[in-house]
């Protein structure tokens, strides 16, 4: 499918439009795996994970290194814009890339991004060369404004983040996908199960990006290489266009030339 499906992220060619977080598995080994299963080629990682300038994450990049996938880092923990746009910075030192996964979170219970410090942010990133992915709500004005930021990519909430919940609000993530068409979007957090991968994709968005529902299975590597397969079938099913619902029912055999006819 990825020749005749093309799929680019800021002009990056890619095949898979499955995305993984490196937070929380079991172990290393284990987040190898599941990452090879998945079959994607992008992971998120977090400065923090790295620990900075120091080396004490070293193991960890280099681990990143030998799976051979392409690193997105991350704001993650970030609470202003400041502290987003400094540790994009030290990032851009630390990983050696401009891509950035953008997180400015405004609320403890639902860590739900506050939307004015992520649009500051934002603006600030992309003027400095940055290719942002923001980690974003499904609201259509505040994707005009990432987009006026900069950003060519947004990536808006099924639901919050590790709650595992999959689409609240389906109106408003079919509202973006209508709205901005030529947009590559990527529904980020809140996904629990391969079905909900099925269901954004089957809307038409262009990928998925997951951590805990894959981290956090009885068998991270079964689920990791059940999400790849599960973004694939959804990707399919939009492409072939499914039926629409009716209300009434219709005969899958015709009447007509039924084998007995009408009996009297």
């Amino acid at each position: 499918m990825g020749a005749a499906d093309p799929f680019t992220l800021y002009h990056a060619p890619l095949r898979s439009r499955l995305l993984l977080g490196t937070a929380r598995y079991p172990s290393p080994a284990i987040l190898a795996e599941a990452v090879r299963a998945s079959a994607c080629e992008i992971v998120t990682v977090s400065l923090r994970r790295e620990a900075g300038g120091s080396r004490a994450g070293e193991s960890f990049w280099g681990l990143i290194r030998e799976i051979g996938v392409r690193v997105l880092p991350n704001t993650a923990g970030c609470r202003t814009a400041r502290e987003a746009i400094a540790t994009a910075q030290m990032a851009r030192d630390v990983f050696e890339a401009d891509w950035i996964k953008l997180e400015v979170i405004g609320e403890e219970d639902t860590l739900q991004p506050d939307v004015f410090g992520l649009i500051e942010a934002a603006r600030a990133l992309s003027a400095e060369g940055f290719k942002v992915f923001p980690y974003t709500t499904d609201d259509l004005v505040v994707a005009e404004k990432l987009l006026d930021a900069g950003c060519e990519v947004l990536m808006p909430w099924a639901a919050p983040i590790g709650s595992g919940r999959g689409v609240n609000n389906a109106f408003a993530l079919r509202a973006l996908r209508a709205h901005f068409p030529g947009v590559p979007l990527i529904v980020d957090a809140g996904l629990g199960a391969p079905s909900h991968a099925v269901a954004v994709m089957e809307m038409g968005y262009d990928a998925v990006l997951l951590n805990t529902a894959v981290s956090r299975a009885g068998d991270p590597v079964a689920m990791a290489r059940a999400f790849g397969l599960a973004v694939e079938a959804g990707r399919l099913a939009h492409l072939a266009k499914p039926m629409t619902p009716r209300d009434m029912a219709e005969p899958s055999t015709p009447a007509l030339g039924r084998p007995f006819g009408d009996v009297a």
